[in-house]
């Protein structure tokens, strides 16, 4: 399925595959949480899931399985909900691809004081210079972490920026779910 390329750690990989998901099914979508599990272990213990997956074949004997999770809730705020997550130990890590708009640097000296939540998204949602962007984030039970951003004028495999502090406060949510 994948065009992630094979230098890349098995987390960068799995992130660029999400993304790459996520692509296909196109914009305007819900967020949608995935359990990152390792590949060879999925092998081994569940055969048949394995199989399902297409996963069977593979020649690679390490790397990460995403697996994509029941719908989120509509209406329900998404950190409040990731608050209510716990992952079973065979749960490698997890990744969310969640769309949002953003605004550059520079606008944010021209943000109105006293504007509540709603008020402040309506604000960006109208500024001319608002963008929007697919992040896809993942984190490794062990700390680890990786971020893809796909803007949605710029919307090609080759213009997907990784990195793994792209999206820090994403990233903390996702790694309080294995907080024991």
């Amino acid at each position: 399925m994948s065009n992630t390329p094979m230098a890349a750690s098995p987390l960068t990989r799995a992130v660029l595959e999400i993304d790459e998901y996520a692509s296909g099914l196109g914009w305007d979508q819900p967020a949608r949480l995935f359990a990152l599990v390792d590949t060879a272990r999925l092998r081994s213990q569940e055969p048949a899931l394995a199989a399902q997956l297409g996963l069977q074949d593979e020649p690679e004997t390490t790397g990460l399985t995403p697996i994509e999770q029941d719908e989120l809730p509509a209406g329900r705020p998404l950190d409040e909900f990731l608050g209510t997550i716990a992952w079973p130990e065979a749960v490698a890590g997890c990744a969310l691809t969640v769309e949002r708009l953003m605004l550059p640097p520079s606008a944010e000296a021209s943000v109105p004081e006293g504007l509540d939540e709603a008020g402040l998204a309506k604000w960006v949602a109208e500024h001319p210079d608002r963008q929007e962007v697919r992040m896809t984030v993942a984190v490794l039970r062990d700390g680890a972490r990786e971020s893809a951003l796909r803007l949605r004028e710029k919307d090609s495999p080759t213009e997907v920026l990784t990195g793994a502090n792209l999206v820090p406060g994403l990233a903390e949510a996702l790694s309080a779910t294995f907080a024991e």
